[in-house]
């Protein structure tokens, strides 16, 4: 059997190891088989595309100032990555955590891939271990896809029949990525016709100054929409003067052409 502490002497490139909501990764031991990162790795830089690399450097905003900025890329595409996801489930927990703080953005988001794979299948005592290593490593979850492949099939699908006030405290956050986790989260509650949440989210990130909430936002607004349309217009009703411009058009893209324009044009 395979045995590690994370601890704060091996302090992760992606940032830090301690969770600022109170969960410290230093308190785990991890179990696992002796199986390691160093297979998946070597399988995923020998899929590295330095053309597809240098698109995602772009496209992923990773220059000075920008939100991504400093991360660096293999290219790899997504269904690659999930193919690999599958074919490496056997990777440790352990060892997992150790690939997700990886500098190459498609080795955090294949590590997360796995975890997503290993939550749905796992015991209860195996989700609950996930779910807590998930919180611990935020600031290692930090580009949209990374967010928006993980958070719902993790966090929300644990607090599915639980207490969810980490989404509250998560949204409070000065951290782009979690504020992001927090409303992403609840689309697992959507798809379950659970829509409190998405909403009290949606108003708290109301004032929020970033574009990428601004998208998440409006999307879950959509998404609650496409399944309660009178739910998500008495949101907009009462809310769609003081959305971001972004925010709006995210939750009104579906919407007949003359009411989309009325909430644009602020004549409802």
């Amino acid at each position: 059997m395979f045995s590690e502490v994370i601890g704060g002497r091996d302090l992760p490139p992606c940032g830090r190891v301690c969770h600022r909501v109170g969960v410290c990764a230093g308190s785990i031991r991890f179990m696992g088989n002796v199986m390691n990162a160093k297979h998946l790795r070597e399988t995923l830089r020998g899929l590295a595309d330095p053309a597809i690399a240098e698109h995602s450097q772009r496209f992923f905003k990773t220059g000075k100032g920008e939100y991504g900025e400093g991360d660096r890329f293999l290219g790899i595409r997504v269904p690659v990555l999930r193919r690999e996801a599958r074919r490496h489930l056997g990777i440790s927990i352990a060892q997992l955590l150790r690939l997700l703080r990886s500098r190459y953005h498609e080795e955090r988001l294949c590590a997360l891939l796995i975890m997503v794979l290993k939550y749905q299948r796992g015991s209860e005592e195996e989700r609950a271990a996930i779910y807590q290593h998930y919180l611990e490593n935020t600031d290692c979850i930090n580009n949209w896809d990374l967010v928006d492949s993980s958070a719902h099939s993790i966090l929300g699908a644990h607090l599915k029949d639980r207490e969810r006030g980490i989404l509250y405290r998560l949204a409070r956050s000065e951290s782009l990525w979690e504020r992001r986790i927090a409303i992403m989260a609840t689309l697992h509650f959507i798809k379950n016709r659970e829509y409190g949440d998405t909403l009290k989210l949606s108003h708290m990130l109301l004032e929020d100054s970033h574009d990428l909430i601004h998208k998440a936002v409006g999307w879950m607004l959509r998404e609650v929409g496409n399944r309660a349309p009178r739910v998500e217009r008495a949101f907009l009703n009462s809310h769609y003067r003081q959305m971001p411009r972004t925010m709006l058009r995210y939750a009104i893209e579906k919407f007949p052409e003359k009411e989309r324009k009325a909430y644009l044009n602020g004549r409802l």
